[in-house]
């Protein structure tokens, strides 16, 4: 098998029932959201942008019919949204998208490991900044699943052309957020999604339950140990579900007060701010002080 290095966290896909209810939702929680952003297969988004580059991706489902339609004709992301929320519902965290720079090589070594989820995906759509400047943005997708795939999915993502625009006025975020430093996943049995993790990662597998990335960690608690840690419950058995984003803030006083001033709820563990999921937030959001 080909030798690959380790794939960079890219971004983090939250569907959502509403891009009205979740943009109401993050801008409450000091995020800037950027434009409604429309795939050719029928989902929509409106992501969220960070200085580290990554970003979220809320996702919902503009069209039925032709995400109908794309998933009779193979289409791996739509169906595997519409798995996540006939399993789960509209309101989650479904899939952790790597960054790399050849999706079909990924594709390859994902087939050959039994881990494919299906063919590749190669799209484009339009993207626009906050000053209504536009360019087309193009997408080579790898899709990575086993039978733990019905909650949880990841994919290698290739950029096969990022728009030439300046995302300096949509990373300003209210908050203090400058970037993702870690994603939580609960399983039932932390050891059993290892080597989907490591593989779909491009990472030599560990006898542990941390993925260590490039840019950012991936943790996989069992329950208890989740609701241990961040006082939030773990919600239904799963043997593999993402529930948690840890962001990293300038300041914990200055996201406080963001917080204090939209009347979201939050609690401590320990220094950071944990705030649980809701209607267009679908996982529990946790501000960390990262100086």
């Amino acid at each position: 098998m080909t030798k690959i290095s380790a794939h960079p966290l890219d971004h983090l896909v939250l569907p959502t029932r509403s891009l009205d209810v979740a943009r109401q939702r993050l801008v409450s929680l000091g995020f800037v959201v950027a434009p409604t952003g429309v795939h050719p297969f029928g989902t929509e988004n409106c992501c969220v942008f960070f200085a580290d580059g990554t970003y979220l991706e809320p996702l919902a489902v503009g069209n039925e019919q032709v995400a109908e339609r794309a998933i009779g004709e193979g289409n791996v992301f739509v169906a595997r949204d519409r798995l996540y929320r006939e399993r789960l519902g509209d309101e989650g965290f479904s899939a952790v998208a790597l960054g790399t720079g050849d999706a079909g090589a990924d594709h390859a070594r994902y087939f050959e490991t039994g881990l494919s989820a299906g063919d590749v995906l190669e799209f484009s759509r339009a993207f626009t900044d906050a000053a209504g400047q536009s360019d087309m943005a193009s997408f080579r997708l790898a899709f990575c699943a086993d039978h733990l795939g019905s909650d949880a999915f990841l994919f290698a993502v290739e950029r096969i052309n990022a728009p030439k625009i300046d995302r300096t006025a949509l990373q300003a975020h209210a908050n203090g957020v400058t970037g993702i430093v870690e994603i939580v996943a609960v399983s039932d049995e932390p050891p059993a999604p290892r080597r989907l993790l490591s593989i779909a990662a491009g990472i030599e597998e560990r006898d542990d339950d941390t993925v260590g990335l490039p840019n950012a960690t991936l943790n996989v608690l069992n329950p208890a140990a989740f609701a241990l840690r961040f006082g939030v419950p773990a919600m239904a058995s799963s043997e593999l579900r993402f529930a948690a984003i840890v962001f990293s803030v300038r300041s914990i006083a200055a996201a406080t007060r963001v917080l204090a001033t939209s009347a979201i709820g939050y609690d401590m563990s320990g220094n950071d701010i944990v705030v649980p999921p809701a209607p267009g937030q679908g996982a529990a959001f946790i501000f960390r002080e990262i100086p």
